[in-house]
């Protein structure tokens, strides 16, 4: 499979470049040439199928031109060694819950199988040391962190907005150590992303150092999150309930349902899609207005949506034939206030008992209010509530309980580097190394 750049000014890629590289040399994000279609047998029986059968066959779809057999399968078994189950909420609406992995949120999918594939590249070629630069607003980092701690070759260095992640997310990056450093970067997430896109594109710093990125800007980050899409609509369609499914998703840098998007072009029977965000509105408004106009984001309780410039967007974009009617037509938005989010998880607890984190609170909300007569929804719980738990403690005056691999990490001692947001400080540091 080749890759191509969605500003369309970069060499094609393959698999290899596209993930070692991470980001096109015109700082457009690769985007597969073309979208297999699953055959109708895989739909008509998916719900006999494990999660595992379910995500080999797609990441063969994807992958499968370039990695052999055997070894893709190993990957995607080793990736999913935890389940993402669907649970009841209500009658009509259901939750994906993506936070059964290591560090109980929705990007250990995507880290860990990127952590793999590019493990497998690396021996293939006896790479030099490859340094992953990631950006977090929250639960990238320590997805990312903890897929690849340990794995040889590869350097992680996490940027992370200062004061801006909960205190639980922060100790699940910052207290690994071995090939994992803590950037702690005066500024918010985009001022990271930005540090981490400039990187690539500086010719000293990449003839000092072979860089990648583990942001959903990797096709190999993003890709595997369709994985677990299909096996809702396996689950789903196994309860007799997956003729009119709505898929609600909670959106910050859009690499998740772009991955959803991605599995709808392959066959995946979803009806239609809500994206939903917090106050950073920014896909709503395009939605509304067919403009797309990024601006600096706003600090929320979903915090891990917080960016006002979503890198996925051109992904999207791209994928539609750049048609603000195609997009509107199979996507619809929502936004919602920090008072709006308390309320939905106050509601939600006393109605139903299902305690939701903030951001899939906004999902729950979403469908809430736009489901319409016969459809069934699905919305992405994306990260365990104990992530929050004081926030999460506070609004339904409950206590939350701390799972033992969460306890773990907190009881860890903090290790970070301190910059500020200004490229040649974090030019500097990485020439250092």
């Amino acid at each position: 499979m080749k890759y191509y750049s969605t500003n369309g000014n970069a060499p094609i890629a393959n698999l290899q470049k596209a993930v070692v590289k991470g980001l096109a040399e015109d700082r457009g994000l690769y985007m597969p040439e073309r979208i297999k279609q699953l055959p109708k047998e895989f739909f008509d029986t998916i719900e006999t199928k494990t999660f595992q059968e379910i995500a080999y066959t797609v990441a063969d779809a994807f992958f499968g031109e370039d990695v052999e057999a055997e070894a893709l399968k190993k990957i995607v078994y080793d990736t999913l060694s935890f389940d993402c189950p669907v649970v009841k909420v209500k009658d009509n609406i259901y939750t994906l819950e993506l936070f059964h992995g290591p560090t109980l949120a929705f990007k250990d999918v995507g880290a860990r199988f990127m952590a793999r594939l590019l493990q497998y590249f690396i021996r293939q070629d006896n790479h030099e040391l490859v340094n992953v630069l990631v950006a977090t607003s929250g639960d990238t980092g320590s997805a990312v962190a903890n897929g690849f701690l340990g794995v040889d070759g590869i350097h992680v260095y996490v940027l992370y907005p200062k004061g801006k992640v909960s205190k639980i997310q922060e100790s699940q990056f910052t207290t690994l150590g071995k090939n994992i450093t803590a950037i702690e970067v005066d500024g918010v997430f985009d001022d990271c992303q930005a540090l981490v896109k400039s990187a690539f594109m500086d010719e000293e710093l990449n003839q000092h150092m072979k860089l990648t990125s583990a942001n959903s800007i990797n096709v190999a980050r993003f890709l595997p999150q369709a994985f677990y899409y299909f096996n809702a609509y396996a689950r789903m369609k196994a309860l007799g309930k997956a003729d009119n499914l709505v898929m609600c998703v909670p959106s910050g840098n859009f690499g998740n349902i772009c991955s959803a998007l991605f599995g709808h072009e392959m066959g995946l029977p979803i009806k239609r899609f809500i994206a939903a965000n917090n106050a950073n509105d920014i896909f709503y408004k395009y939605l509304q207005t067919g403009k797309y106009e990024p601006k600096a984001s706003v600090q929320t309780l979903a915090n891990a949506m917080d960016v006002g410039d979503p890198s996925n967007f051109a992904r999207i974009y791209d994928l539609y034939g750049k048609s603000h009617e195609r997009i509107s037509s199979l996507i619809s938005g929502a936004t919602y206030t920090d008072d709006q989010i308390r309320e939905t998880m106050r509601q939600c607890y006393a109605e139903t008992g299902y305690i939701l984190d903030p951001h899939g609170a906004c999902g729950y909300r979403a469908l809430q209010e736009g489901l319409k007569e016969g459809e069934f929804g699905v919305f992405c719980e994306t990260a365990h509530p104990a992530k929050f738990k004081e926030t999460v403690d506070s609004i339904i005056g409950g206590d939350v309980e701390i799972p033992e691999r969460l306890a773990a990490f907190m009881r860890g001692q903090k290790q970070s580097v301190e910059l500020s947001k200004n490229f040649e400080d974090f030019k500097a540091f990485l020439l250092s190394r």
